[in-house]
């Protein structure tokens, strides 16, 4: 069923109309003649029925809406990362150790979902925690929606925070700081019986960055031997066997240049 016009003499008409198929063959059979073109828009009877029929036509509607600019607001959002890795932080103990340490803190905000977010964005594309505030805008991620980038910074900054020297236990190269409670935490939460120190694999890798600052934790470098001078930072981690990542140290320059941890 559709509209048709047809031209008349000096004026052209509007009909409602059908395909039927008689005797083997297709016919348009006229169901009504609305009048002449000029009234039918003058009246807005065409109107009103295009309306009426685009009530019971999902699609009529959409494109009605985009047509009047009254669409409402529509967003796409990527579900998949979120829901996989969410699934592996739960497993491997993160979110309970993170909640564990975190029982004595008045924060004001989930530094849990914080820590979560800053590491799915470096899993995914890596970059600085300004880019991860853009970033998240993209994805379906529980419980980010009310963080803001400073909360982002002072849950780095909670994670780098120093404990107090009746904690230290002695530490020469690096004092001991939150993150290494939560390492020891989370390895002893997945430790066993066969869980040993036997096997231990360690891997470097360096960044730099451009700009000022950072004098107490970074130094300026040569990339491998032959790259250029630039302020550089590394990075390593260390996995032991059955049992998975364990550790992570941090010192300035590269391999070759940072405290004896790393070599």
């Amino acid at each position: 069923m559709f509209i048709r016009e047809k031209r008349i003499g000096a004026y052209s008409y509007v009909y409602l109309v059908e395909t039927v198929r008689e005797d083997g063959k297709t016919k348009q059979r006229i169901i009504r003649n609305l009048g002449r073109k000029e009234l039918v828009e003058a009246t807005g009877d065409l109107d009103r029925l295009a309306r009426s029929a685009a009530r019971l036509s999902q699609r009529s509607m959409v494109l009605s809406l985009i047509e009047g600019g009254s669409t409402p607001g529509v967003a796409c959002r990527r579900i998949g990362a979120p829901l996989l890795f969410e699934r592996l932080w739960e497993e491997s103990g993160c979110r309970a150790v993170l909640e564990g340490v975190l029982a004595g803190r008045r924060f004001e905000f989930s530094v849990e979902r914080a820590v979560f977010l800053t590491v799915l964005h470096r899993l995914m594309v890596s970059g600085s925690d300004r880019a991860c505030e853009h970033w998240r805008e993209d994805y379906r991620i529980d419980g980010v929606d009310e963080l803001e980038l400073h909360h982002l910074y002072r849950a780095m900054s909670w994670l780098g925070e120093e404990l107090p020297q009746s904690e230290q236990g002695g530490r020469t190269l690096a004092p001991r700081c939150t993150k290494d409670v939560l390492e020891e935490k989370l390895f002893e939460r997945r430790r066993d019986l066969f869980s040993e120190l036997s096997v231990v694999f360690m891997d470097t890798t360096t960044l730099y960055f451009e700009g000022r600052g950072g004098d107490s934790w970074v130094k300026r470098a040569r990339a491998r031997t032959t790259g250029p001078t630039s302020t550089r930072w590394c990075s390593g981690s260390s996995w032991i066997r059955m049992a998975g990542p364990c550790a992570r140290r941090c010192g300035r320059g590269t391999p070759l240049t940072s405290p004896p941890c790393f070599r």
